[in-house]
């Protein structure tokens, strides 16, 4: 296949005498992979259409939201309707209430539950409100778990997984990273030495799935152990659940994994493609948070009509009968379709999946921290990114990127993917 990218690149040139890179969020400018983004005009179903009239099977999906597939038709009525009504008030909307409590129902652990814009604000709040319950100021995170770009959670491990966290971006200060702590994922003795030299942690926060360096799955036993920690010391255990929730189940890795944190944070799918975030869980806690305690967090398009009209749809589609039976045999298919063309190939490949939400890595050593996943073959990885792009699938442009199956991908659509990267290998 022949694909065609004049308008794109035209678009791309333009972009960047406007735009910082020519894109509003970094990974979109093809920096890891090379080449030109295709800028997309239009979406239906399980496939995007680029501004050259290119049609690629998108496993994207708006990086997790469109886990119903793009413009789904009752989604977009209800949104329809919702217009009509007005964009925004600013002002408490019975909406905002319909959505809590569905989302309460599904999720036993969200006492109370605070809407936001993004899931950004969502982990930046719920962190903030962890330090004022707890009166604490440190806080954990793992080495490869991205939770937003909050000033204190862009820091890296240093020389080991086990030590304070230094600034891993330009313009944060030393002092905001200080009190960040990075551990090593699916390896508990890295926290227990953290908890040994630091007694004032006030939260612990992780992708229970990580999702932003490819897609790696908790290994037995590792979420149990966190909760047993945190209950042990008196720290807050945050599930950031932006990626998974609503994804690898209806709860969530909170039912998947059967882990009940004190704290979840949601984006994504809660708002069905629209701009939202959520945080919330157990009341004592949650009652921290203003106007009812002292924990400040504010927002003009907190709870916005459209976003809870979009959100509220899908949930109700969600519900309905066999869709994750669907999705999780889907992803079973294709998981086997990329195994058995490697091995076909003689090529090592690791594929890791939990769910809708799957990853490949070029290595013969089993990914389950990110310190094996940046050992990958990363030039393997691009070459096939670019043979699936020019033959119409779209994959993340990135090797540490999940990528996501929707109920709009057909069989035929997962058939067509194994055998372009078949030929692509």
């Amino acid at each position: 296949m022949t694909r065609k990218t004049k308008l794109s690149e035209k678009l791309f040139a333009e972009a960047k005498r406007h735009i910082p890179g020519g894109v509003n969020s970094p990974v979109r400018a093809f920096k890891s992979v090379g080449g030109t983004p295709p800028f997309i005009v239009r979406a239906k179903g399980a496939y995007i259409y680029d501004a050259d009239d290119n049609a690629y099977i998108d496993y994207v999906g708006s990086w997790g939201p469109a886990i119903l597939g793009h413009a789904e038709p009752n989604t977009l009525s209800a949104l329809n309707e919702a217009m009509k009504l007005g964009l925004s008030f600013g002002a408490p909307t019975s909406k905002e209430i319909e959505l809590a409590k569905k989302v309460k129902a599904i999720r036993p652990s969200l006492e109370l539950v605070r809407f936001v814009s993004s899931g950004t604000e969502a982990t930046m709040s719920a962190i903030r409100v962890a330090r004022g319950f707890t009166k604490k100021d440190k806080i954990i995170k793992f080495d490869g778990c991205y939770h937003g770009h909050a000033d204190y959670l862009l820091v890296k491990a240093g020389s080991g997984a086990a030590t304070c966290g230094i600034p891993d971006s330009a313009g944060v200060p030393a002092s905001f990273a200080e009190h960040t702590l990075v551990a090593r994922y699916n390896d508990l003795s890295s926290v227990e030495a953290l908890l040994l030299k630091h007694k004032d942690v006030a939260a612990l926060i992780v992708e229970p799935v990580i999702g932003n360096m490819g897609c790696i799955p908790p290994e037995p036993g590792f979420l149990e152990g966190l909760r047993e920690l945190c209950t042990k010391h008196g720290i807050v255990f945050i599930f950031d659940e932006v990626m998974t929730g609503f994804r690898v189940a209806l709860g969530g890795a909170e039912e998947r994994y059967k882990i009940t944190p004190d704290l979840s944070c949601f984006g994504k799918i809660i708002g069905g493609g629209l701009p939202v975030g959520a945080y919330g869980g157990r009341k004592d806690i949650m009652e921290c948070v203003a106007p009812v305690g002292g924990v400040y967090q504010a927002g003009t398009l907190s709870g916005n009509p459209l976003a809870m009209t979009v959100g509220l749809k899908t949930i109700e589609l969600l519900t309905q009968k066999n869709v994750y039976a669907d999705l999780e045999a889907k992803g079973a298919f294709l998981e086997a379709g990329l195994r058995k063309a490697t091995l076909d190939a003689g090529i090592p490949l690791q594929v890791n999946r939990v769910g809708s939400m799957f990853s490949f890595f070029f290595t013969d050593k089993p990914v389950t921290d990110a310190d094996a996943a940046r050992t990958a073959d990363r030039e393997h990885f691009n070459k096939v990114f670019h043979h699936l792009l020019d033959n119409g699938i779209y994959l993340a442009p990135s090797a540490f990127e999940a990528g996501f199956i929707s109920a709009a991908h057909t069989y035929d659509d997962l058939e067509k993917t194994v055998a372009v990267f078949a030929a692509g290998l």
